[in-house]
């Protein structure tokens, strides 16, 4: 558990720290429940895409994105992820401070270990992260939100009983 938590904080630490092409955007701070009724913490840290996507004709629909790196602790469950997942986001901007949006991604996760606590098995330590959520956006640029996270080894390995959290963040702008 220790080699592994030491793997995990020094890839984490080389993708925050390293110089890179890309820039650092955010940091996303959150909490919530698993589907096991345990605590699940996650802090990630944001590449936005730097472009528009797409934009309706009236500019009342903008899509953005971002890529998100991130570390999860699953208190209970005695494991970690790290992931690295692009998120589309679908804003609203209106003519307020506060701007609406939803958003929603795929990507690759890796979990410590494959047994839950011996409540649930994975199947294999490599998962998908699907992601949804919704939040708004201030002036400032900062972001508070929901999100829901489904994890899943898309039936590569069985067993394949994937884990599901839900949680409240807080995204800081840099």
């Amino acid at each position: 558990m220790r080699r592994s938590g030491l793997i995990i904080g020094t890839v984490f630490a080389a993708m925050t720290l390293s110089p890179s092409v890309f820039a650092l955007d955010g940091i996303t701070v959150e909490g919530g429940d698993s589907s096991e009724s345990t605590n699940v913490w996650r802090v990630g840290v944001q590449f936005d895409f730097g472009r528009t996507l797409w934009q309706s004709d009236g500019g009342g629909a903008v899509l953005t994105g971002f890529w998100d790196a991130g570390y999860t602790h699953w208190s209970g469950l005695d494991a970690e992820t790290i992931s690295l997942t692009p998120v589309f986001t679908l804003n609203f901007p209106g003519n307020s401070a506060v701007t609406p949006f939803i958003e929603g991604g795929i990507g690759p996760a890796v979990f410590t270990e494959t047994n839950l606590a011996d409540r649930r098995d994975l199947g294999s330590k490599f998962q998908f992260e699907d992601r949804i959520g919704a939040g708004l956006r201030f002036a400032s640029g900062a972001e508070l939100g929901v999100r829901w996270y489904h994890y899943s080894n898309a039936g590569i390995k069985q067993p394949n009983s994937g884990i599901n959290k839900s949680a409240v963040y807080f995204r800081y702008p840099l």
